[in-house]
């Protein structure tokens, strides 16, 4: 799954490397990006096809909805089953986009009392992470309209299967054209686009226990916990996102 995750980049690096040619939110970085805050979203304007980057709330919020309360339940939708389920198949058809995270957080349980170790994984090369998402727009009674987005899930890759089952779905280069409409995708193929990404493109390392904390918002959070014992070939260099 992916609960947490994190953005430090500006909004302005993101749209050079996406290659934005339209609208760009100004959304500050984050290193603690949770459920229910704006995350930055790469979609293709239905009109124009340009591709925008845009601040939308993470958790997706269905259009028949009867309040907004429930897209803190729906950051996450299984990618093997998105297109069938009533609150996210008309976004799988029409309205599909990308998360743009340089990396996420996941949690692995160990010890008797159920305590948890945090680890960080981003891009092995350091490049932004384009998540496969869904995004939707919900009008609240006073005729305001909320977009919110959710992130697809596959099955993790074996290596990182000790830190959960379910990784976010991760989407190569050559990928982002159909998965975002720019090129023409019938459900199988866009199906085929939602792969779990080889443990060889990423960086895993364990990070400490503040990341847990929503509160905690600062670059300390992907620093390698020195406390921490890995499993084996979970240990990978901390990054540093120089560019």
């Amino acid at each position: 799954m992916c609960g947490r995750y994190f953005q430090q980049r500006s909004s302005g690096d993101v749209a050079r490397h996406f290659k934005v040619t339209g609208a760009i939110a100004n959304l500050p970085p984050s290193f603690n990006r949770a459920p229910t805050q704006d995350g930055l979203v790469l979609r293709r304007h239905p009109e124009t096809g340009a591709r925008h980057l845009d601040a939308l709330r993470w958790g997706l919020v269905p259009r028949w909805a009867k309040d907004a309360s429930g897209g803190a339940r729906m950051i996450n939708v299984r990618s093997e089953t998105a297109a069938e389920k009533p609150a996210f198949r008309d976004a799988f058809a029409k309205r599909r986009c990308i998360a743009v995270a340089d990396g996420f957080y996941e949690w692995q349980q160990h010890g008797p009392k159920g305590a948890k170790q945090p680890f960080a994984v981003a891009m092995a090369d350091g490049a932004p992470m384009p998540l496969a998402a869904l995004w939707e727009g919900w009008r609240a009674p006073d005729g305001t309209i909320l977009r919110s987005f959710t992130i697809l899930t596959t099955a993790a890759v074996p290596e990182l299967a000790v830190l959960h089952d379910r990784m976010p779905v991760i989407l190569p280069p050559e990928s982002w054209a159909a998965w975002l409409g720019e090129a023409s995708a019938d459900e199988a193929a866009l199906h085929a686009l939602l792969q779990p990404y080889p443990r060889a493109g990423l960086a895993v390392w364990p990070v400490g226990s503040r990341v847990g904390r929503v509160a905690e918002d600062d670059a300390g959070l992907i620093a390698r916990d020195p406390l921490a014992v890995a499993p084996p070939g979970l240990d990978d260099p901390p990054l540093r996102f120089d560019g």
